[in-house]
């Protein structure tokens, strides 16, 4: 009788256990839903007296929006309300052709912080660079200004000038940029080569990009006489602001055969998304150099993480930007739209880079080496002493490959000086093809 009697015991305290386990979040419900609403009966209490008692007449239009926007922007930098004009504009830009100066930016510590400039635009020409930040727009403060309202007062009509005051690390005080508006055109991948490597120079991520890719690819190999021919492919992801994530996978995809190129990760489990490559790989597996940097953000992070996860190719440059989130785009019936992050993005080996960026397999710091005349940089040999012997064991074919020789890496010298990190990228890849030869 004892043991029943305990057994009944444990049985009714359990049961009074499960009982409050399960009426306990009903109720936490019911107390968040009324705090809820007894918040918006304060907004609308205080837009009442605003609406009744500033000392100016308002509109209430404004009002809302700038609250909502707000309410936005307080979550995260990247999430914002995108007023109908906004809407429209951001889906021109996707597609690849819109006006303006031709950067992308945020917001940091309340003032315009440039992402990159975009190649070949007015903003590129004037010299902005990553990493600046637009303290003045036209000699009036963006203090206090939404990121919206600020690109707002950058645009204006094609060909008329706007003066931004620019701070930039290491430069002792602000200075003033003018720069002259005009339609941006934005060529997503430019295609070059230079030696026997192909440089694929990846400016954005937009409705054209993964097409302008392949072009840019065959290209490449009828220019160099043959897939056989090329040694190599430098992706240049530098000054890459990002765009759109399909446009990301589907370039990933371009160098892999197989695997994962990305993962997103919301707040449910059940949201979460894995990204796979499927088979072919449009360069035949040719060794690839990644080139990034501070300006490589968002999809260039992804695309750089994805080949770098899987050993595809080498990263050389600086740390990348560290946008690790995705923003989904909501339209509102007509409205405008809701820019909301709603993921975080992980690359192949599970890394995060929110905050982080994607750290080079070689770190390379751009810059210009020291001006030299050509005697100096190679400095004196044989050659150059009076009454040398000449070299007769050399063939005509041999004396002419000697010279293209001399040629290539002349070229490659003035390219350190202009660009040292594609230099770099091209000495690598042509190093991996006479590694490659040799075994």
């Amino acid at each position: 009788m004892k043991k029943l009697a305990l057994a009944a015991s444990i049985g009714a305290i359990a049961g009074v256990v499960a009982t409050t386990q399960l009426v306990a979040p009903l109720l936490a419900q019911e107390n968040d839903a009324a705090v809820t609403y007894e918040y918006l009966d304060l907004f609308g209490d205080i837009l009442e007296r605003v609406r009744a008692s500033y000392v100016e007449e308002v509109d209430e239009k404004q009002l809302i929006e700038a609250a909502i926007n707000g309410m936005l922007t307080s979550l995260d930098p990247h999430s914002s309300y995108l007023p109908p004009d906004d809407f429209d504009d951001m889906r021109i830009q996707t597609k690849g052709e819109f006006g303006g100066l031709g950067i992308e930016v945020t917001m940091e510590n309340g003032f315009v912080k440039v992402i990159s400039p975009i190649d070949d635009t007015p903003a590129a020409a004037a010299g902005i660079q990553a990493g600046d930040f637009i303290t003045h727009i036209n000699g009036e403060s963006v203090l206090g200004l939404t990121l919206s309202e600020a690109v707002d007062k950058m645009r204006g009509p094609v060909g008329s000038d706007i003066v931004v005051t620019i701070a930039r690390e290491g430069a002792e005080e602000p200075f003033d940029v003018t720069i002259t508006r005009d339609v941006i055109k934005i060529r997503a991948v430019r295609a070059r080569v230079e030696g026997d490597v192909g440089v694929l120079r990846v400016t954005a991520f937009n409705e054209q990009t993964y097409d302008n890719l392949v072009a840019g690819i065959a290209k490449i190999k009828e220019e160099l006489g043959g897939a056989e021919n090329v040694k190599g492919y430098v992706l240049d992801l530098r000054n890459n602001p990002g765009g759109l994530l399909g446009q990301a996978i589907a370039v990933s995809d371009a160098f892999l055969d197989a695997g994962e190129i990305v993962s997103t990760r919301g707040r449910n489990p059940e949201d979460s998304e894995r990204y796979n490559a499927e088979p072919g790989d449009l360069t035949d597996g040719k060794p690839m150099v990644v080139l990034i940097n501070g300006g490589s953000a968002s999809a260039s992070e992804i695309v750089a993480g994805a080949l770098q996860d899987h050993r595809r190719a080498v990263v050389i440059g600086t740390k990348s930007f560290g946008k690790g989130s995705v923003q989904t785009i909501m339209p509102l019936a007509g409205k405008g739209a809701i820019r909301l992050t709603t993921a975080r993005y992980y690359t192949p080996s599970g890394r995060s880079i929110q905050a982080l960026g994607i750290e080079p397999d070689i770190l390379i710091e751009q810059r210009k080496l020291a001006a030299a005349d050509d005697a100096a940089r190679r400095g004196r040999s044989e050659a150059d002493l009076r009454g040398r012997l000449d070299n007769d064991s050399l063939t005509e074919d041999e004396r002419k490959q000697l010279e293209e020789e001399r040629k290539r890496h002349e070229a490659t010298a003035q390219l350190r000086d202009k660009d040292l990190q594609l230099a770099y990228a091209l000495d690598l890849l042509t190093g991996l093809s006479i590694y490659a030869e040799k075994r």
